[in-house]
């Protein structure tokens, strides 16, 4: 009796392997997308159309604001809707901001015409990520099923991570070829490529019931998101001040702490992504956190090249399971015909922690330096990893068996 009820769990795992697959590709493209214009559109704006650093600022920035208000109404889409619909509404989305790259170009001879184009066209592919990623992982727990939310949330946000980090070579490439052209090019034609991929998948239908209100979602999700986002500052310390760093110490390659970051990140999510399913959320959160924190403060107290990228390889694996594992107490605690809206309201505590950690981060590295920055990092991991605890206690509570 016990072997032939353990059957279907291990006829399982490649079943929810193979359902990931397609969803990791689609986000994995469109995120690629994105990636190719994050490092040379402020190029385009302060050298081409020579405006200040401020209006590079504000271009770049203005796709994390619009990813940010779009969370909660794409995972309100994703729910009513259907989550293939979501994630092709992402895709048109990015295909109209490819347009707009190209619109601007004309308008290179009056660049604040050409630049609040471009701000246009990045306010677009912020909402077109809000879509694919809520739409990509909401499908994705819809076929796997909430046994297996850390596995679903892990996977899909590693193919997002690898776009990311392939998608910054790829652009420098694309734009010394053909300049923002070639980059708008390949962001307006590359989403209508993956709805060919997107088309034969089966939709999943809403699910019936009463949608709930965001401010319930919100009650549901907010501990686990604060968790995140704390555990997330110190991704945001990895992306703006790890170089730095680098260059400040004379350690080379100066790209070489967040690579390694990054490569610990992907490892661990694709070996280890089920762990929060296996082991509980909060347990793996709450141990990850500290991983996370001990690899900040090697990085901050590293004496030398070797011992920081120990702790960039210790901050990414940390990290890497983290957000799955707070995402399966967030998933565990929503409604289950609202698990759109409440990955939607999980992921902008990301949006939030990028967008005002970073900075405050800054101002503690102009007073007290840059490695400071790394401990205050491993600092914000306490506060996670406290969080993490708080939720693992309540749910024994809750569950004493």
């Amino acid at each position: 009796m016990s072997a032939a009820l353990s059957q279907p769990s291990t006829l399982a795992r490649p079943t929810v392997t193979s359902a990931l697959l397609p969803i990791m590709a689609v986000v994995f493209i469109a995120f690629l997308i994105i990636g190719m214009a994050l490092p040379v559109l402020p190029l385009h704006v302060h050298q081409e159309l020579g405006l200040s650093t401020f209006v590079v600022g504000l271009v770049t920035g203005s796709q994390f604001v619009a990813a940010l208000i779009a969370r909660v109404w794409s995972g309100h889409y994703a729910d009513s809707r259907g989550t293939k619909r979501a994630v092709v509404a992402g895709l048109l989305s990015a295909v109209a901001g490819g347009l707009l790259y190209l619109i601007s170009l004309p308008f290179v001879s009056a660049p604040g015409m050409s630049a609040s184009i471009l701000l246009f066209g990045r306010a677009l592919l912020g909402a077109a990520e809000s879509f694919i990623i809520t739409g990509g992982v909401a499908w994705g727990l819809a076929l796997a099923g909430p046994a297996h939310a850390g596995k679903v949330i892990a996977w899909v946000g590693m193919a997002m991570f690898a776009a990311l980090a392939s998608g910054a070579p790829l652009g420098t490439a694309l734009y010394g070829f053909g300049g923002l052209g070639s980059i708008a090019v390949a962001t307006a034609l590359s989403p209508l490529v993956t709805m060919l991929l997107v088309a034969p998948l089966a939709p999943i239908p809403p699910r019936a019931g009463r949608r709930s209100h965001l401010l319930t979602v919100a009650r549901a999700v907010w501990m686990p998101g604060l968790g995140s986002a704390l555990s997330t500052v110190g991704f945001g310390a990895m992306i703006a001040f790890s170089s730095l760093l680098s260059v400040e110490r004379s350690w080379t390659p100066v790209w070489l702490l967040f690579s390694a970051f990054a490569g610990a990140l992907v490892v661990a999510r694709l070996f280890f992504g089920h762990l929060p399913d296996r082991l509980g959320g909060a347990r793996v959160a709450l141990f990850s956190a500290a991983v996370e924190a001990i690899g900040m403060a090697l990085i901050w107290s590293a004496p030398n090249r070797f011992v920081a990228v120990t702790g960039a390889l210790l901050t990414g694996f940390g990290y890497a399971l983290v957000y799955p594992g707070l995402g399966v107490e967030a998933v565990r605690r929503a409604p289950p015909e609202s698990r759109g809206l409440a990955m939607g309201a999980y992921t902008a505590f990301l949006d939030v922690a990028l967008g005002f950690g970073s900075p405050a981060l800054g101002l503690v590295a102009g007073w007290d330096g840059l490695s400071s920055v790394f401990l205050a990092g491993a600092l914000f991991m306490f506060g996670a990893a406290a969080i993490a605890l708080r939720l693992l206690c309540m749910r024994q509570h809750v569950r004493p068996d």
